[in-house]
């Protein structure tokens, strides 16, 4: 890491811009750009992010930004003393000051040598390339070592806080790549909410899981199940449940359960058919590129060809609170599978559908062994969570069997 790099990526964490900085420091967006993707790979931490075009500084930038301070106002000392133009030129090592700092405190490049692993006359060189740039001679060669002259004690002053900064941000960085090494990254569906089978198991495998005082801690992210997919593939998560291992195949995944599908509608709503419900209300519905998306666009085509409300239709609707909050408060109607309808049985309406549809989730892993682990927990937590119904479910139940009673 060059202190040149520090200098220009401590002036985009400050300003929020790119471009604002390549201006200020007249130095290509391109080179700019390169400089903070640098220190991010460095320390194993996003600072920014693309947003509308636009760079955005996330919330970790603020403490790195605080930590690169000392780096930057010796930068700016050293490019005075050197007689640089700009301290966003420096093209001095972090590692070439750290050797430096080795041959100062041993008084010797042959025992710094010795200490850094490297060969005499290579640290030699490296010290004669370092003078040359500085334009000043750091050390004196006797017999018995090398004595920093007036000028090596500046620049040892200099290198030292330098050095001194730039640990502390690496070891934050270390410790905080050790953390994401051991934690699982596991990443769910959006439930329908606390009582919704999602949340209960992902509730029993934390619980479980620290119970058993596994040496991996649990992270745990709700996505969409596009996002989940992708995410998988990146890396960013080792579990994923989801509605559909679709594009998955490289990854182990099992079935988690079967159900089938069913139509939720307002509780004041009259109408009993699904046809009816179809051409009286607008639909919301996940994205068509997630399984029950999928399904429940196919399945709302093929019933009602011609619907009033289809230019009020919500068909991208990832986030399945919302989607509950649509049909409950909205006037809206939507298809669930009917695990995940049962825990809000209370908040809408269940319309059964007159055939059956089937629709299983799914939960898929990668290659490590805590993945697996956690995939059987999970797996039987879903199992204990589906052989016994909820107290919902029984009145649920009964409510449907009186309006049977009540039709016949």
């Amino acid at each position: 890491m060059q202190l040149g790099t520090l200098f220009v990526a401590s002036h985009v964490l400050s300003s929020g811009s790119v471009r604002e900085t390549a201006r200020r420091l007249s130095l290509a967006a391109s080179t700019v750009s390169t400089a903070v993707r640098s220190l991010e790979t460095e320390l194993a931490l996003k600072l920014t992010e693309r947003s509308s075009g636009e760079l955005a500084t996330l919330l970790a930038s603020d403490d790195v930004r605080e930590k690169l301070l000392p780096i930057v106002r010796s930068a700016e000392e050293l490019a005075d003393w050197m007689g640089a133009p700009e301290p966003s030129r420096l093209s001095i090592k972090i590692a070439t000051m750290e050797r430096f700092l080795e041959v100062a405190d041993q008084g010797s490049i042959n025992r710094a040598a010795r200490r850094l692993k490297l060969g005499q006359p290579q640290l030699s060189l490296q010290i004669a390339t370092l003078e040359n740039a500085l334009g000043h001679r750091l050390f004196e060669r006797q017999s018995q070592g090398s004595i920093m002259t007036e000028q090596g004690r500046h620049a040892y002053a200099i290198f030292q806080a330098i050095h001194q900064a730039w640990n502390d941000l690496k070891s934050s960085a270390d410790e905080r790549y050790q953390r994401t090494a051991r934690a699982l990254r596991i990443g769910s569906i959006i439930p329908t909410g606390s009582e919704s089978w999602v949340a209960r198991c992902l509730g029993a495998l934390v619980a479980e899981w620290n119970a058993g005082r596994n040496k991996n801690a649990i992270s745990l992210m709700l996505m969409t199940a596009d996002d989940l997919r992708e995410a998988l593939k990146s890396g960013r998560i080792d579990v994923a449940i989801l509605d559909s291992v679709f594009g998955l195949e490289r990854f182990q995944h099992r079935e988690l359960l079967q159900t089938n599908m069913v139509l939720i509608a307002p509780p004041q709503s009259r109408a009993r058919t699904v046809a009816e419900l179809l051409e009286n209300h607008a639909l919301c519905t996940p994205s068509s590129r997630t399984g029950l998306g999928h399904a429940a666009m196919a399945l709302s085509y093929e019933r009602a060809a011609n619907r009033r409300y289809r230019s009020q239709d919500i068909t991208a609707a990832d986030s399945l609170p919302v989607i509950v909050d649509l049909v409950a408060n909205h006037d809206y109607i939507s298809f669930l599978g009917r695990v995940s309808a049962m825990p809000i049985a209370g908040k809408v309406r269940i319309v059964e559908l007159d055939e059956h549809i089937p629709m299983s989730y799914h939960i898929a892993f990668n290659h490590r062994k805590a993945s697996a682990d956690a995939s059987a927990m999970i797996i039987d937590a879903v199992a204990k969570i589906v052989a016994s119904p909820s107290r919902r479910r029984v009145r649920w139940l009964k409510e449907r069997a009186a309006e049977k009673e009540i039709r016949t």
